[in-house]
């Protein structure tokens, strides 16, 4: 039949074909609608899950990292049971027998402070170069600009064996970080020292010149792991994460205390407090030089 022949559909069928054409077409929107709300609701409950895991891990984090410290733990190698770590020419370290030390033994700090600190270990000893002992914490400000200003003068009279210089890492700060900052990073750098205490000079630096604003959280513990492998040290995670050092952080913290330090930097010549307002190398050289005249 051409097409001049075909018969030509009714008024009725034209309404039912357009009627059909319009349902497809309903069926077709409803069924893209459909997919589409399912996935925005995927995408809601997706995000709503990742949401939920970085919550979980922030607050898993801050209960391990805030989790309560034993009294009693090991010195690390190459530090003493004061909480310090001296240094002497070049990298080299005072080794130290091992030792456990124990919070419960430190006495109760005074109501007041002392007219004269005296700290333990801090006294002068004769034909030995001059003892300088500073009680430090990682977050503190003063003691980043002390340390900086002072570093390389203090260096160069430590490579000359005209000084022994005991850094004493405190937690004083630990309330003003979120994650007890001061003593974790307390414990890297014993992780550091116990390991590998030919780089402990160079993760002590790093830690100020990377040093955090107060009042946050500080440096993660993987970040403070990352910087021991950049300066070269051997692995601490495991040091770090078992938190190996913190009773002796704790430990060095209340000693500080126990013996009138209030507050960091505290720097010791000989056993004498620097009273922080003076040139603290010019004052360094001055003890030099008299204990050379007395010899």
């Amino acid at each position: 039949m051409s097409p001049v022949n075909k018969s030509r559909l009714t008024k009725a069928e034209r309404t039912a074909q357009a009627r059909e054409k319009a349902r497809a077409i309903r069926e077709a929107q409803i069924k893209k609608d459909t997919r589409k709300k399912l996935l925005v609701g995927w995408g809601i409950v997706a995000a709503a899950v990742a949401i939920l895991t970085v919550i979980a891990l922030v607050v898993t984090s801050s209960i391990q990292q805030n989790a309560p410290i034993a009294d009693q733990g090991p010195t690390p190698a190459n530090a003493n049971v004061h909480g310090g770590v001296t240094l002497l020419a070049k990298t080299e370290v005072v080794k130290s027998e091992p030792a456990t030390v124990n919070v419960t033994d430190v006495p109760a700090s005074a109501a007041t402070k002392p007219a004269t600190v005296t700290v333990p270990g801090g006294e002068a000893e004769a034909g030995k170069p001059v003892k300088v002992i500073a009680y430090i914490d990682f977050i503190c400000p003063a003691c980043k600009q002390i340390e900086t200003a002072n570093r390389e003068s203090l260096t160069n009279l430590r490579n000359e064996g005209r000084i022994s210089l005991e850094f004493r890492p405190v937690g004083f700060l630990d309330r003003s970080s979120t994650t007890n900052y001061s003593s974790r990073a307390a414990n890297a750098a014993a992780c550091v020292v116990n390991s590998s205490p030919e780089k402990y000079v160079d993760f002590f630096n790093l830690l100020f010149e990377r040093q955090p604003a107060e009042g946050g959280s500080g440096i993660p513990d993987k970040d403070l792991k990352a910087m021991a492998k950049e300066v070269g040290a051997a692995n601490i995670d495991s040091c770090v994460d078992s938190k190996q050092f913190r009773p002796w952080v704790n430990h060095s913290t209340r000693a500080a205390a126990a013996a009138g330090i209030t507050s960091t930097p505290a720097v010791f010549i000989e056993g004498k407090q620097w009273n922080g307002r003076t040139n603290l190398t010019t004052d360094i050289q001055t003890a030099i030089d008299a204990k050379k005249k007395a010899s």
